[in-house]
């Protein structure tokens, strides 16, 4: 993937949340996250495909979820403690439980 087509990723979503994309001159790992948001740490992982088992295990909880409930698949490493597990969900399905919203070009949520 070209620098500029993370960049653009970057950008979208950070659009996408309401917040704003921070360049990576001058942080370290760890140290600010991709977004800054008023209340989400944004890491964005941009990848040319994603594993289809992963896109499948979030298929089936969204099409078993009925209108009140947020479908997410749960990722659980063997042995791993489950505090640890990692909760996956579509963007549209976190924005439509969340709420949308928008930021200005100066990263304000409109």
């Amino acid at each position: 993937m070209s620098e500029r087509s993370w960049k653009r990723c970057e950008r979208e979503i950070a659009s996408l949340l309401g917040g704003k994309r921070v360049p990576i001159t001058g942080r370290s790992r760890g140290d600010v996250p991709d977004i800054r948001h008023p209340w989400l740490s944004v890491e964005v992982k941009s990848r040319k495909s994603l594993p289809a088992w992963l896109k499948d295990a979030v298929s089936q909880a969204r099409a078993a979820a009925t209108e009140y409930q947020l479908p997410v698949a749960i990722l659980h490493q063997a042995v791993a403690r489950h505090a640890n597990d990692l909760v996956v969900m579509t963007l549209r399905d976190f924005e439509d439980w969340f709420g949308g919203t928008r930021a200005d070009q100066n990263g304000n949520i409109c």
